[in-house]
């Protein structure tokens, strides 16, 4: 008998589930519940149409719906209400609700499984699924979970005490734990902090706050992996109560101090590609732990491979296994990933790039020529440095949104020139590859959410890499 077969808490229970969303969580709280005998209401301000990919994966279950609006009677006659992260804490419907929880607290609350989590602005996404592949490569089965669009209520049966769950989560995912002591990281990484989600949060200290549940409850038997090139992972090493590991571009001696222990990027020559070392002893034993010869792209690539490396090295990997495994890692869907080479252009799907920092680091992953498509809607981000780093690229096209008419005031002080904008994916690639040449990469990289335009920004890089192998027939 599986753990959801024996759980009684919510038979009978009246449940809503605020928000169907097309990322997985909506989905699988519905399933869990209707699964141990709750009656359960799903509402979503979209409409049927949009939702109806979710809704084709609950066929068979006996659920009520309200699309299209949400009705105060289905929050206030509610025992338990389903939170969707997107939706924002002071909502009215919410403050009409008995009791909240979301997909992450009900996981946290019967799994059985060791915790590695991750969080952070950029990043997180390849370094949990960098950990997971790691894992699971080596012979040790992991689960794998979270903002990466698969909710943990989907594998909460495959939970066990020898099965680590890797969970990444977002800053409104956590935020939504705060206080419930429900999350204790056997491990905890936070990846590099930059500014996001401001239109939503206001200020950064605000948006890291959330961020900084992901040590609430840690202690002295569990690590947290910090970030030693920035203050904010100072900070958090400074506040957790989990012992501290770190990683770096430089040597922990130079950045940290002589007693730090963790990794470092190093070349064995000036202008060699960097490999990651490791250090975990008190002899200071020097470990490698990421070839300097890796599969995906660029340093900030092998930067987050170096984060997922230390994670792995304090869960008892050894270094030999960590560095064999990562050098084969793919890397994962809409993060500088490969998508076609035709007419001798490298076309790359960077679409998962929703601020301008992450935009500049993909664009600093090359040394050919970069055709940029970027753009999109806005999140109040600082574009001033991006606008300036547009200047070494040999052609910026731009695609529509509130965030690139921000953006183009600032490319034209920079005398930047850029095309368009433009309100199709396809007029975009067909623009780009009109300025691309043999041996240029073009780069999707917008450095801005998608909204308008898109979905999501998985669906803006799905189209883009429909419109390139449409151009070319492949």
């Amino acid at each position: 008998m599986g753990i959801i077969d024996r759980i009684q808490d919510f038979k009978g229970a009246r449940v809503t589930v605020m928000g169907l969303g097309l990322h997985g969580g909506g989905v699988a709280s519905a399933r869990f519940f209707a699964s141990v005998g709750a009656e359960v209401t799903v509402t979503d301000l979209r409409d049927r149409a949009t939702l109806e990919p979710s809704i084709r994966q609950l066929e068979g279950l006996t659920l009520h719906y309200t699309l299209g609006a949400h009705r105060e009677r289905d929050f206030s006659d509610a025992d338990i209400v389903i939170k969707n992260p997107a939706v924002r804490a002071d909502s009215p419907y919410l403050k009409l609700a008995r009791r909240i929880e979301t997909d992450i607290s009900i996981f946290l609350r019967y799994s059985r499984s060791p915790l590695i989590v991750v969080t952070g602005s950029k990043g997180k996404s390849s370094v949990a699924s960098a950990i997971w592949y790691t894992l699971n490569t080596c012979g040790r089965k992991a689960l794998l979970g979270g903002n990466i669009t698969v909710s943990p209520l989907d594998f909460l049966d495959a939970t066990a005490d020898e099965v680590p769950v890797v969970l990444e989560l977002s800053s409104w995912q956590l935020g939504d734990l705060r206080g419930r002591k429900l999350l204790k990281p056997n491990i905890a990484v936070l990846t590099a902090i930059y500014p996001d989600h401001l239109n939503s949060y206001g200020t950064m200290e605000s948006y890291v706050a959330d961020k900084r549940v992901i040590y609430e409850n840690q202690d002295a038997s569990t690590w947290t992996v910090c970030c030693a090139d920035q203050t904010w992972g100072r900070s958090f090493a400074s506040e957790t109560r989990g012992r501290v590991l770190w990683y770096s571009e430089r040597n922990l001696t130079t950045s940290v101090g002589a007693q730090a222990r963790g990794g470092w990027l190093e070349s064995e020559k000036p202008g060699e590609v960097p490999s990651g070392y490791g250090s975990f002893d008190a002899l200071g034993t020097r470990e490698l732990l990421v070839p300097s010869d890796v599969a995906v792209q660029g340093l900030h690539q092998k930067k987050n491979l170096l984060a997922a490396a230390v994670a792995l090295r304090a869960f008892g990997i050894s270094s030999s296994e960590i560095s064999l495994k990562l050098k084969a890692f793919p890397g994962i869907p809409h993060r500088l990933e490969r998508v076609a080479e035709a007419e001798g252009i490298t076309w790359f799907n960077d679409s998962a790039a929703t601020i301008p920092d992450a935009a500049i680091a993909a664009i600093h992953s090359f040394s050919s020529p970069v055709v940029l498509i970027a753009g999109g809607s806005d999140k109040l981000s600082d574009f001033t440095t991006f606008a300036a780093t547009c200047g070494e690229l040999k052609a910026v096209i731009l695609l529509a949104g509130s965030g690139t008419e921000r953006m183009i005031p600032l490319l034209d002080a920079n005398h930047v020139s850029y095309k368009g904008p433009f309100n199709t994916m396809k007029a975009a690639v067909k623009t780009a590859a009109a300025c691309a040449a043999p041996g240029d990469v073009v780069l999707l990289s917008p450095g801005c959410a998608s909204f308008g335009l898109f979905l999501h920004e998985f669906e803006r890089g799905d189209s883009f890499k429909r419109e390139v192998r449409e151009l070319f027939k492949l």
